[in-house]
């Protein structure tokens, strides 16, 4: 039968999708961290970070909807292995924005456009949660629906960071550069996290 021939069903599934993997990506702790990693950027190249964040972010979970099962088995790693990997990672930039001045990371050598690619596009917008999300989505309510529900929530996101010019105004200056440290903690926390997490599944696989 053809996808198309239940457009009620598919979008009963596509709302089932949507809300696990809004949960997943959480927009709403995705814009702090942003106004957080782009302090001190003009606006042009904010909204610059954010399209290259949706971009990286929408190619590898559409990559993974269509063939997440299999990129893993052909490289031979686990969501787990990701989640450490990734987790370590975030934890180890949070450290460099604590002890320094919160600029080092992103107004160092490091070219202005990568911020939007890691760690923002992967593993904060996609990351462990996301793809874990959308294999189980895809196996349970099939593709249509997971990438329709993937694309809406990238949508969301979207439309949350380019607003994020306001609450930059409202925070002011001082503010802001508070609340990027206690971003900064909140992402370690994160990266310890996922580190835990993936340790901790793979000793439950293991056992």
């Amino acid at each position: 039968m053809n996808i198309f021939d239940n457009p009620t069903a598919i979008l009963e599934s596509t709302l089932l999708c949507f809300i696990p993997i809004f949960v997943a990506v959480d927009p709403v702790g995705i814009v702090p961290m942003f106004l957080s990693m782009t302090r001190g950027y003009e606006a042009k190249e904010r909204r610059k970070i954010v399209l290259d964040s949706l971009l990286t972010a929408a190619v590898i979970g559409i990559i993974f909807v269509l063939a997440g099962k299999s990129i893993f088995l052909l490289l031979g790693i686990t969501i787990q292995d990701f989640a450490i990997a990734g987790g370590a990672l975030l934890f180890i930039l949070s450290i460099i924005d604590l002890l320094g001045d919160g600029s080092a990371r992103v107004h160092g050598a490091e070219p202005r456009g990568a911020l939007g690619i890691f760690p923002l596009g992967t593993p904060l917008i996609v990351g462990p949660a996301v793809l874990t999300t959308l294999i189980i989505l895809v196996d349970t309510y099939g593709f249509l629906p997971s990438l329709a529900a993937f694309v809406l929530n990238l949508i969301v996101l979207f439309i949350a960071l380019f607003k994020a010019d306001v609450i930059l105004y409202v925070l002011g200056e001082n503010g802001t550069r508070a609340f990027a440290k206690i971003m900064s903690i909140l992402l370690a926390a994160i990266g310890i996290m996922m580190v835990r997490k993936g340790v901790m599944e793979l000793i439950a696989m293991s056992a």
